[in-house]
């Protein structure tokens, strides 16, 4: 039986992992880092069928995940809508479920080598797989993090928007609240949590701040990812690609977390024909890659298009009367984007 290696061990990578393990074939993954760890993320798990999480075999990562329902939108401090989920999103920090991943592959017998860096290679390797999340790029957007307690929500999660800016504010487990925000760039003073607050004052978002400056903050949780690009145009690179490494959906458009887990469901049956030698790593690798645009192909397109209404204070400003006057499709969006 032919081996498998993934480059990343992400949410894609670790799940995919997990997944192959199960089936039988020998895996080996390298993540540059270790667990657990915080990562900038919105932690709010939103499209995620039970079908995928069976499929992979990760069931024992999600045991006591906050079950998450109610949406409220606001814009300057003033709720705009609410809106509730055809099913639950699943609230859960990376800090647990990296780790927890991480656990299970090797449980299953996985071979799992942290602290190590492999390069994103370009060009086809016969059984390789990369997993390595968000790729780099020249932007003005930054991605910033962090846990609460003692916060009050007004549902379950809160989208937030800002001047260039929105943040999201959401239940994850043993009472936290994740605040995760996608921020113009800016020169500001400060460090943890007083950036976070900066830039949620700098954004206009001043009743976010204070709430936050009035609620106890875990310092280690925070967290900042630079040369944030949203992306639509990777599943057709001469390498496997899953995950961000695949394609970047814009933050509270779409989930890529859920994408994450989902794009490892599309490769799992290829790769387990390769590694039983029914298939071609070509044959193989190409059909991954039309299974990933056959299923997120719309909803990235869809994504683009919105994102911008997140953003912009005049496309901000039209949201909000179209969101009053109850006009947004909110249900036939969440479907088409997840």
């Amino acid at each position: 039986m032919k081996r498998i290696e993934i480059v990343g061990g992400g949410l894609a990578g670790l799940s995919l992992g997990i997944a192959l393990r199960n089936a039988g074939v020998s895996v080996t993954l390298f993540e540059a880092g270790n667990y657990p760890r915080h990562r900038v993320c919105g932690e709010f798990i939103n499209g995620l069928a039970p079908s995928t999480i069976h499929a992979l075999g990760i069931e024992d990562a999600f045991r006591d995940a906050v079950l998450n329902r109610d949406v409220a939108w606001v814009r300057a401090g003033r709720a705009l809508r609410h809106q509730r989920l055809r099913s639950p999103a699943l609230g859960l920090s990376r800090y647990e479920l990296d780790q927890r991943l991480a656990e299970l592959f090797v449980a299953r017998g996985g071979e799992l080598q942290t602290d190590h860096r492999v390069g994103d290679t370009e060009g086809e390797i016969s059984g390789r797989v990369l997993a390595l999340g968000r790729r780099r790029a020249r932007t003005t957007w930054i991605g910033l993090k962090l846990h609460a307690l003692d916060f009050p929500l007004l549902r379950d999660l809160e989208v937030h928007l800002g001047e260039r800016a929105y943040v999201g504010a959401t239940r994850v487990e043993n009472g936290r609240v994740n605040l995760c925000g996608f921020f113009q760039r800016r020169s500001l003073g400060g460090r943890g949590a007083q950036i976070f607050i900066g830039y949620l004052r700098a954004a206009g978002l001043d009743d976010l701040a204070d709430r936050l400056r009035d609620a106890e903050i875990d310092e280690t949780s925070f967290c900042a990812v630079a040369a944030l690009q949203c992306d639509r145009a990777a599943v057709a690179t001469p390498e496997l690609r899953l995950g961000d490494a695949c394609a970047m959906i814009p933050p509270f458009t779409g989930n890529g977390m859920a994408m994450a887990f989902q794009s490892a469901e599309c490769a799992l049956g290829p790769l387990v024909a390769f590694a039983h030698g029914n298939l071609s790593w070509s044959v193989a690798r190409q059909t991954v890659q039309r299974a990933l645009r056959r299923r997120f192909r719309v909803r990235l397109a869809v994504a683009q298009i919105l994102h911008p209404f997140l953003l912009q204070r005049g496309m901000q400003a039209t949201l909000s009367l179209l969101n009053r006057a109850q006009l947004v499709p909110l249900t036939p969006l969440h479907r088409v984007l997840h």
